[in-house]
């Protein structure tokens, strides 16, 4: 193991989903990778005339996104305890990085239950890719971690991401009112349980690097 991954092992964390035609990877981003995902961000994300997002963090300058995308990640790196994490993967589909893929949670070790978020750059959507992502980071929650429950949400007009979500098994979980541009913005909540998973599982996944990293999600 590097100097750099005896303290800090997640930077040999793996999700591998390897049959063809899927053959995609999460990983924690190296400086490379946060540059080729800054691009993706430069070149925007979703169509400027909506915001999908409940923090309106591309609602800014192109060069304003792709630095904010970088630190980001680093800041998340900086406040991560095993109490109160968020790990924040890129997907790398042939060589090249499509997008990141998150899993956060508070109190873990307690609560069992984990919070999941995304993005793909916009060549990359409509492409099924989404999907594996979550695919690949419930099996890490729920395989890997042990975890009891997932939430997502989304607002009620994001069709796509929600469409993940009910092809993944999640079922309602009520409705909260959040402000999009200014205006309010009705947001669905969604949740999946262990059992849901196994039910809904379409891919196989292959963890590795994960047990040098128990101790930074809160787990012995």
């Amino acid at each position: 193991m590097s100097t750099v991954g005896a303290h800090w092992p997640l930077t040999g964390l793996r999700l591998r989903i390897v049959p063809p035609p899927a053959q995609l990877e999460l990983r924690l981003p190296d400086p490379d990778d946060l540059v080729a995902l800054a691009a993706l961000a430069e070149a925007g994300v979703h169509d400027p005339e909506v915001q999908p997002f409940a923090v309106a963090w591309t609602d800014t300058e192109p060069a304003a996104r792709a630095l904010s995308t970088m630190q980001y990640h680093w800041s998340s790196w900086a406040a991560w305890t095993p109490a109160n994490w968020d790990l924040n993967l890129v997907a790398v589909r042939g060589g090249r990085v499509v997008g990141t893929q998150s899993v956060s949670a508070t109190n873990f070790a307690v609560l069992r239950e984990v919070h999941t978020g995304s993005w793909l750059g916009r060549q990359y959507q409509g492409k099924g890719i989404g999907t594996l992502m979550r695919a690949a980071v419930l099996a890490l929650a729920f395989d890997g971690l042990s975890a009891e429950f997932a939430t997502s949400s989304a607002f009620s007009d994001n069709a796509a991401s929600l469409a993940v979500s009910r092809k993944l098994g999640y079922a309602d979980d009520g409705i909260e009112r959040l402000v999009n541009r200014g205006r309010p913005a009705p947001t669905m909540r969604l949740r999946i349980d262990r059992a849901s998973w196994a039910a809904h599982k379409t891919v196989d996944v292959v963890i590795e690097g994960l047990e040098p990293c128990l101790r930074l999600f809160g787990l012995s």
